[in-house]
């Protein structure tokens, strides 16, 4: 059963009904509480919480790829004690639908817009990505500049994560390896939940926007140890890269964690996000 509440002018959106048949409330025009949304004729799941004070920006989380909004809904309760917190499940995520078709970066990126303008009401806007999520928000800041006011990369995808496959196991490895390459490579060319091609591309810049790099600390691909080397190298490189995004960019490493940054050490993911937010101006 799905209520008509509010439609977005110019956005093609309508808020409706979250799973458990309330209408819901908005605080200061910000939607609040976990809504679906329909973009383009797809439901897509936003969940907002916290304060809202006049001033700060909308945190958005942006989980990895094969993660619902679920997966970091600790990270969205601690950080929403002192901010306006927001998370969506991307098409083919969580309670979201499954896309159309296939997707790129661009139709993604067309799906934050509308998820923005529906839970900013006009605010400031950090974008704080996991893993492919990180890629993902790292390629929309630079056009959307207006809106994204700082980004926070937590072990973020890196710009040449497909050159560094393809360089990094050559096509005549067997094994684990070369189980390890077809399916990273399956993965890049859309054969993911979200039926998303992951292409590579420069690194471009979103102006002078606060920006926190995060890179995991433990080596975690024991399992090829031939090329585990060469790709944790890549990897790190990558993460370098993502600092010319922003003349305000910073990395750090969280030694004690793998991928999972905001899992294995979640104060480090907070304070992260808790310091760009607060240098948004």
């Amino acid at each position: 059963m799905i209520a008509a509440c509010c439609a977005v002018a110019g956005a093609g959106l309508t808020a409706c009904e979250d799973d458990s048949g309330s209408s819901g409330s908005f605080h200061e025009g910000l939607l609040a509480g976990t809504k679906k949304i329909d973009v383009e004729g797809r439901s897509v799941n936003v969940s907002c919480t916290g304060d809202a004070m006049e001033g700060k920006p909308v945190i958005v989380l942006m989980p990895g790829l094969g993660d619902g909004m679920d997966k970091m809904a600790a990270l969205q309760k601690t950080l929403s004690e002192k901010n306006w917190v927001c998370v969506y499940d991307r098409l083919g995520e969580g309670k979201s639908d499954k896309p159309n078709g296939p997707q790129t970066f661009a139709s993604s990126g067309k799906v934050l817009t509308a998820v923005l303008a529906r839970v900013t009401a006009g605010r400031p806007v950090v974008l704080a990505g996991h893993s492919l999520g990180g890629l993902i928000a790292a390629r929309y800041a630079p056009d959307h500049r207006d809106k994204v006011k700082g980004l926070v990369l937590l072990d973020a995808t890196t710009p040449n994560s497909v050159a560094d496959i393809k360089k990094g196991i050559p096509a005549s490895a067997t094994g684990p390896a070369a189980q390890l390459r077809a399916q990273t490579l399956a993965v890049d060319a859309g054969n993911n939940p979200e039926m998303l091609a992951i292409t590579d591309g420069k690194v471009r810049s979103a102006g002078n926007i606060p920006v926190e790099v995060i890179q995991h600390g433990k080596k975690y691909l024991a399992a090829v140890p031939q090329y585990g080397p060469r790709l944790e190298r890549d990897w790190a490189a990558g993460q370098h890269k993502w600092l010319a995004i922003s003349s305000r960019s910073k990395l750090s490493t969280a030694t004690n964690s793998q991928h999972y940054i905001y899992v294995d050490q979640p104060a480090i993911a907070v304070q992260a996000i808790q310091r760009v937010a607060a240098s948004v101006k």
